[in-house]
């Protein structure tokens, strides 16, 4: 399976100031991704080589924040001060991973500021939130050049995921080898320390290997 995207939740500085106090350490600008109606968040997003990318995301006051399982999530990483949120995989047979794992999947939306409507299906987010070690699935509903990772940087690549976890759980719900369980980033496994989920990720950028 393939990386797709990286969540991180904003913190007390906000979206805005969150997403440049990164772009600060990579040394690259995220841009406005725009609005998820149907989750009641927004993002801003750094396009990265490989055809992924970094999300900041940040909840909105909105009803649908309080209904949807995604801005729940972020609102409770938020209410802890932000972090790193979630890890989501891009596949292209949805209804085969629905079946092995008796999950269904549903539409998600995010509304560009240019008025751009990028469309995909996503499964796996409730438990993602429970325990988010685990990765959620994404389809994407749309043309290539349309994907958040278009006019990246090719110098800023995403080279290691550190997941404190159970491998063998992570490997089970992907349904990949537990020694590589995407083909395109290295995964390091870290024995927990509280919870579960991403630690930290190692980006390359023209000035070196930069640890978040």
């Amino acid at each position: 399976m393939r990386l797709d995207h990286l969540s991180y939740a904003a913190g007390p500085d906000g979206l805005e100031g969150t997403a440049k106090r990164i772009g600060t350490l990579l040394g690259a600008d995220f841009v406005d991704g725009g609005v998820h109606p149907r989750f009641g968040t927004r993002n801003m997003v750094l396009p990265l080589a490989g055809r992924t990318y970094l999300e900041v995301v940040e909840v909105l006051d909105h009803p649908a924040s309080q209904k949807a399982s995604f801005g729940q999530a972020v609102r409770a990483r938020s209410s802890l001060g932000g972090g790193w949120l979630g890890w989501a995989v891009a596949v292209t047979d949805l209804p085969t991973i629905e079946e092995r794992l008796g999950r269904k999947a549903y539409q998600g939306s995010r509304h560009r500021p240019d008025g751009i409507e990028l469309r995909w299906k996503q499964m796996g987010l409730t438990s993602t939130a429970a325990d988010p070690q685990l990765p959620f699935f994404v389809h994407w509903e749309i043309e290539p050049d349309l994907h958040p990772s278009v006019g990246a940087d090719e110098r800023f690549s995403l080279e290691c995921l550190e997941i404190a976890g159970d491998p063998q759980r992570v490997s089970d719900w992907m349904g990949e080898p537990v020694e590589k369980p995407l083909e395109d980033v290295k995964v390091e496994w870290v024995a927990p320390h509280g919870t579960p989920g991403i630690v930290a990720v190692q980006v390359q950028t023209p000035h070196g290997l930069v640890r978040l």
